[in-house]
């Protein structure tokens, strides 16, 4: 019985369970207090949440390309779109989490503690992010931005090795990866996605990709409602919009996942790679434009 207890994939459902419970509450503590931006979503923000998430199932991530598409769009405001991409797809990230851990077979112990590491670094990462000024947000997810569209032409270009063949990592390749995922995390609250660091990091230490893919479902599924706790707490994130990514994002997962067999991934990723750095470009220019407002003497701003 202590052994069952002890199982690292039912103390990893348990936990999964638990930061879900608290993230609802959470939630609701939220509304009652009133959200400024209470709203329901509009249809965009639903097809925006449906196509991210496919794209999120389908091992190509949600985070840089839903941000992208907020940025096209201008809404929400940039301080907003870290809180509301955790919120958001927090729900899709627990179904791929389901679905991916119990059906590849990867070390439950790899598992567990790379997801614990990277669980941990959203929690502190997000402390920090919902506290930044404006300027400082549209900075960090600028230059988080710019790396993501990097990392898909690299991995479009065959730059990353093609992994391993085993499905477990051991002695300093165990601990360099819970330590790279612990940073991955706390990356994670500023906008940047896990999935393409991750899944390079854990090829290169020889893991085969199949089994980073349980890593990557389940450290967003337990790392974005322990983020969200605290972007719920302080209000920085747009209720609308992240209602939006649930509603669409949830049967996109659905669908990528049980009926969609075969997409031209390196296509898809190309598209994602241009949008997304247009937003990193775009971000970065409204910084200037935040840093040069903030310099000029009032009667100018006036």
């Amino acid at each position: 019985m202590l052994a069952s207890l002890l199982n690292p994939k039912d103390c990893l459902f348990a936990a999964l369970f638990l930061m879900n419970v608290l993230f609802l509450i959470a939630g609701i503590k939220a509304v009652r207090r009133g959200i400024t931006n209470a709203r329901w979503p509009l249809p965009i923000e639903c097809v925006i949440g449906f196509v991210t998430e496919f794209l999120d199932a389908l091992g190509i991530g949600s985070f840089a390309p839903t941000t992208a598409l907020f940025k096209i769009r201008r809404s929400p405001p940039d301080e907003l779109i870290p809180g509301t991409l955790n919120v958001g797809h927090n729900p899709g990230a627990v179904i791929e989490t389901v679905i991916f851990v119990t059906t590849v077979l990867v070390n439950p112990v790899l598992l567990v503690a790379n997801i614990g590491s990277a669980t941990i670094g959203a929690w502190l990462g997000a402390g920090v992010v919902s506290q930044l000024p404006r300027r400082g947000i549209q900075l960090g997810m600028g230059f988080a931005l710019l790396i993501a569209a990097a990392l898909f032409v690299l991995a479009n270009l065959g730059v990353f090795p093609a992994g391993g063949s085993g499905m477990d990592l051991s002695g300093w390749r165990f601990y360099f990866s819970v330590l790279i995922s612990f940073g991955l995390g706390a990356l994670m609250s500023v906008g940047i996605g896990i999935y393409a660091p991750q899944m390079i990091m854990l090829a290169l230490l020889g893991l085969n990709p199949i089994g980073a893919f349980p890593i990557m479902m389940g450290s967003c599924g337990l790392l974005q409602p322990a983020a969200s706790l605290r972007f719920l707490k302080t209000g920085r994130f747009d209720f609308g919009a992240s209602l939006g990514l649930t509603l669409g994002g949830v049967p996109g997962v659905l669908l990528a996942v049980f009926v969609v067999k075969n997409l031209p991934l390196t296509v898809l990723r190309w598209l994602v790679s241009a949008v997304v750095l247009y937003a990193a470009l775009s971000m970065l220019i409204s910084a200037h434009v935040e840093a040069k407002r903030a310099a000029s003497p009032p009667q100018a701003r006036a």
